[in-house]
């Protein structure tokens, strides 16, 4: 793929993207299979981690599977060894996900003469807040830029994201409140039931919705009471839809601008991942068991992405988005459109065919903006 893409462009990358994701399997016994860290949200079941790579528009570049215990950053030198010696690149700008590239990519990444941009993680966020390397007040809608120990610091806050997240965490105080009420109120009509195991439930729903910092559960007789500390909910609060992007790339090459979205472009690649669990490529679930074939089954699937988005790139510029054109196609009306055409079979004298119907205009439209060519017919199968 990546060799493709060099041929196709004319050019070695300048900048890359690089992600994973995890995919589940049925069954027990594939030989990457491993218990991880499952963003299918598919508990008990085994998985492998999925790395892909792509150049800065979103186009797939090479994919790589790890078992499925393997954590984000490990794999990050796999990238880098790839990147330099199968691929011979030697200046490039590696852009990864918040907390991928740690110490030890970082090192890689400096010793292979590449450089990096990635996001910070919020407690590593509150560490430099706390020793006043950057402040609260920085955080704005508009990018702002703090050099520090040599790296560029990018601080954005996204109003909307943080409207969503406060809203949340307010949602989750006020149905923990109720379930308290509840609880309660239960309690107090059956003298059977045990204060203490409500408190214990609750306890644990509200540590597994990231509550306990700043609220306190306590029984006192048979009630269950709910107090909250307003200064450590603001707390909590301080960075909601606040983040911060590292990078060591010279300003002379990115600006402040550049650096904050070439990191947002990693988006593109979020975007490649749901294309390829959904849609018409499902990649998930897999039932292979060699590893060979697992590897296979991905790679299969990446292929598919990218005649995915060749089709898009076709379909557009043939007929334009939706927001130009309320006819417009994208790859799933285009498919089913052409699944209309259906191989037709019927004899003449001793000779059995098989042909296809003539296109109608749109499927003509839509065959011609593929540059697709039909066979009239296939041969006769006493032929």
């Amino acid at each position: 793929m990546y060799r493709d893409y060099v041929k196709r462009t004319g050019q070695t990358p300048a900048l890359v993207l690089y992600d994973v994701t995890s995919s589940y399997f049925e069954g027990e016994n594939n030989a990457l299979g491993e218990f991880g860290y499952n963003r299918d949200g598919k508990k008990g079941k085994k998985q492998i981690v999925i790395g892909l790579l792509t150049a800065a528009d979103g186009e797939p570049l090479s994919v790589e599977v790890f078992k499925g215990s393997t954590g984000d950053p490990v794999t990050v030198g796999a990238q880098v060894e790839k990147l330099a010696a199968r691929f011979k690149v030697e200046e490039v700008v590696f852009v990864g996900d918040r907390g991928m590239i740690k110490a030890k990519g970082k090192a890689q990444l400096e010793q292979a003469h590449f450089r990096y941009i990635t996001a910070l993680t919020n407690p590593q966020i509150r560490k430099l807040i706390k020793q006043d390397v950057i402040q609260p007040g920085l955080f704005d809608e508009q990018v702002v830029e703090v050099t520090h120990g040599g790296k560029r610091l990018v601080l954005r806050c996204d109003p909307a994201t943080q409207r969503k997240e406060r809203y949340r965490r307010e949602d989750k105080v006020q149905r923990l409140s109720e379930r308290v009420a509840e609880r309660n109120a239960f309690v107090a009509q059956s003298k059977r039931a045990k204060p203490e195991a409500g408190l214990k439930q609750l306890k644990q729903w509200a540590s597994r919705h990231k509550l306990s910092a700043f609220l306190e559960l306590t029984l006192n007789d048979r009630s269950i009471a709910l107090q909250i500390d307003e200064q450590a909910k603001r707390d909590v609060a301080l960075l909601d839809g606040c983040y911060c992007i590292e990078s060591d790339v010279p300003a002379e090459h990115l600006n402040t601008q550049d650096v904050h979205d070439r990191y947002k472009d990693l988006q593109d690649v979020e975007r490649n991942f749901r294309r390829l669990k959904t849609m018409f490529l499902e990649v998930r679930p897999i039932f292979v068991r060699k590893e060979s074939r697992t590897r296979g089954h991905v790679f299969i699937a990446m292929l598919a992405l990218k005649v995915l988005r060749f089709m898009e790139q076709r379909l557009r510029s043939a007929f334009g988005t939706t927001e130009t054109n309320a006819e417009a196609e994208n790859p799933d009306s285009a498919v089913a459109a052409l699944s209309r055409l259906c191989l037709q079979h019927y004899t003449i004298g001793e000779h059995d065919i098989v042909g296809l119907p003539r296109p109608d205009v749109r499927q003509k439209q839509i065959l011609d903006a593929l540059d697709v060519k039909l066979v009239a017919s296939a041969p006769d199968r006493h032929g």
